[in-house]
Formats: structure tokens, sequence, C-alpha cells
């Protein structure tokens, strides 16, 4: 219960700071503004490496954002890599060990964001440019931090589809919408109920950070 609640708090704050940029700071993006029918599937953590819903998503060639912790990857690199290679997914940024990151000190917060960055690289030969604030709990100094970590935009969501205790509604999407899930048990049944919903509202899965560049909210 404390992490929907949680959830729904990050939701919106997210929504309220949507492509929101102050002044040379990465901006926050719950929704992507495009003309295109598309939606956006993120998982988060990583700590459940159920071989179904990597076998949807390499047989479906979903793209996919993982906003991956470090310690949940180090122990089955090989789950992650199998997905970066042979399907259509990219590692990003969730931190080392999900803080609130507004509540951490600038040291505090470099380790986190940098760190998670640097051991990210180190697994998957490719430094990370988005970012998921643990929570979604974001303020300027967050910005800040992660900006001198080579952050290029904080991203949040649209809805959450992961089932916690319970399933939750399944919204109506709409084109540009963000879709958070995680890496838990329940992973294979929600992501087909994001896969099914998205499909009835006539949109298609993309890869987050061609639209990013192409709505002009990352350079």
């Amino acid at each position: 219960m404390l992490v929907a609640a949680l959830a729904s708090l990050s939701l919106a704050l997210g929504a309220a700071g949507s492509a929101q940029a102050g002044v040379g700071l990465p901006p926050v993006v719950s929704h992507v503004p495009t003309g295109e029918n598309v939606v956006f599937i993120t998982i988060d953590d990583g700590w459940n490496h159920d071989p179904e819903a990597a076998r949807i998503l390499l047989e479906k060639r979903v793209p996919v954002s993982l906003f991956l912790l470090p310690g949940a990857t180090s122990y089955d690199t090989q789950y992650f890599t199998a997905l970066t290679e042979q399907g259509r997914a990219t590692v990003e940024n969730h931190t080392v060990n999900h803080p609130d990151l507004t509540t951490l000190d600038a040291a505090g917060k470099d380790a986190e964001v940098c760190g998670a960055g640097e051991r990210l690289e180190a697994a998957f030969g490719r430094t990370p440019k988005l970012l998921r604030p643990p929570y979604g709990a974001v303020n300027d100094d967050v910005r800040l931090a992660a900006k001198a970590c080579g952050v290029k935009a904080l991203v949040t969501w649209t809805y959450d589809f992961t089932t916690w205790s319970q399933t939750p509604p399944t919204p109506r999407l709409k084109a540009g919408d963000i879709v958070l899930l995680h890496f838990t048990p329940t992973l294979p049944a929600d992501l087909q109920r994001a896969l099914d919903a998205a499909k009835a509202a006539g949109l298609k899965p993309a890869a987050l950070m061609p639209h990013l560049k192409a709505a002009g909210l990352v350079p």
C-alpha cells in the first residue's frame, strides 16, 4: 500500500513537472508530445528475472526502456544483455539504492546517479542518458545533479500498470503516454495488459529516446 501511495504521489509530481525544464536543466517528462500513434513501455528495478516476461519482449520485439538498479542486474546480467542484444531494449538509470533523491545532499545525489550510471556502463557498454528518479521524487537540485552525471531527461510516467496489492484499473492510453511496469512476479501479466491496452487504443510501443529528441525535449 505504501508503494502504491508513493506511486500515486510520484505520478502527480511527474505530471506537474512534465517537459517543464528550467534554464539549463534536463526536463522532467511524464508524457511525450507526439503526433504519432505510439506509447512508451518502461520497466523499473530488475530484481525478478522472469523468463516469460523476457520471451514476450523478445518475441514481440517490444521497444522498451529498462530503468535498472545495478545490484538487481549484477547476479544475472545475461538476462538483460539478451534483451538489449537480441531485442529492442535500452538500459537506463534508476540510481544505485532507490532512495528519494530529494532527501540527499549533493554528494549523496552524485553517488546515487553517477554511481549507477558508471556501473551500468561497465556492465552494458553504454552510458545511460535517461534517469527515472525513484518514487518520481524530483526538484531542481535533483535535476542539477542529474545534469552533472550526463542525464539528458528525467522520465516519470503517465500510468503505472504494476500489480501491487491488487491489479490497477486499465486506463485508456493516449499517444505519447509513458507506461510504468516493474520486474516483479506479475510482470508477464502486467506487460501483456499494457500491450493489450495499447493495441485497443490504436497505439504501438516505440523507442523513447528518439521521440524525446523529436519533441525537442533532449538535444
